[in-house]
């Protein structure tokens, strides 16, 4: 009768024997050789079985030897043991080189089952053009899972994010918080990462480092000139000069009140002036008269 700690037979195909229990080291003396060391040499066993390892795999061809060369077990059962796990100790992959243990991810050895990190958290950043004009630090809160100090359960907590917003920063920019996500046994935790989009403002459009200003004059001052008053987002009031005849095309150009350029902040961009002219809806028969001695005669 088979040992308790003995090695459980099974039929296998293509005739012969299996062993159905892992092995441990054997023993010089047993012989035993389950579950060879290759996947060819376990095909023969599972085909031929003990005989096909010892003697060889049969010839098709009616040679004086029927046999091909066989395994022979060299009576050295640590050497078979070293053989089939690829060294003297089976477990060697869950231990560093120092012998300390390793925290394996869930689900397998290196390499299988590894660790994998959640997608990014994407989010808006909505800034007005003064933050982005002079720069500015936004904190944004955000609540995440947290593990807990057991490992095993996790808790909802708060925590602040600091942007700091550069001067000149333009729509489209992204800020990265490496793994501020949420945190679990399993899992790397996300990126949180932050988009920069501009808030309509009520005076200013951009277009990338220029400002556009558009203003509303009368036909009159559209024909002999006029002041023009703009307020820029640093809060000075600048009078310019408007002594072109303005057409709906005209665009009045101001050198360096736009934003300032990403790097060098005392370069800035230029501002754009277009026009909304105003068309009088009805003229007395004296005003038509004298429009039309001066734009006509």
């Amino acid at each position: 009768m088979q040992g308790a700690l003995g090695p459980r037979e099974v039929p296998a195909a293509g005739g012969g024997l299996r062993c159905a229990q892992r092995p441990t080291a054997p023993s010089a003396a047993s012989g035993v050789y389950c579950w060879p060391q290759s996947a060819m040499k376990k095909g023969i066993y599972d085909k031929f079985g003990e005989e096909g390892l010892k003697g060889g795999i049969p010839l098709e061809f009616g040679d004086d030897n029927a046999w091909s060369d066989g395994y022979v077990f060299h009576n050295d059962p640590h050497r078979v043991f070293k053989e089939f796990f690829g060294g003297d100790n089976p477990f060697a992959e869950f231990f560093a080189e120092d012998g300390s243990e390793l925290i394996l991810p869930f689900g397998g050895l290196r390499g299988r089952g590894a660790m994998k990190q959640d997608p990014p958290v994407v989010r808006d950043l909505y800034l007005s053009l003064e933050d982005l004009f002079h720069g500015c630090t936004k904190k944004i809160k955000i609540s995440r899972r947290v593990m807990n100090e057991d490992g095993q359960t996790s808790s909802i907590k708060d925590k602040i994010l600091t942007v700091d917003v550069q001067p000149g920063w333009k729509q489209g920019t992204r800020i990265t918080f490496e793994k501020e996500g949420d945190q679990g046994p399993n899992v790397i935790p996300a990126d949180i990462t932050f988009v920069v989009q501009e808030k309509i403002h009520p005076r200013f459009k951009r277009t990338n480092d220029n400002l556009i200003f558009v203003a509303t004059i009368p036909l009159g001052k559209a024909l002999v000139g006029c002041m023009l008053d703009v307020r820029t987002l640093d809060g000075r009031l600048l009078n310019i000069p408007i002594n072109d005849i303005v057409d709906p095309n005209y665009c009045k150009v101001v050198p360096g009140e736009g934003m300032p350029l990403p790097g060098d902040t005392q370069r800035k961009g230029d501002l754009l002036i277009y026009f909304n002219i105003c068309f009088p809806k009805k003229l007395t028969p004296n005003k038509k008269m004298l429009l039309r001695n001066a734009l006509l005669s």
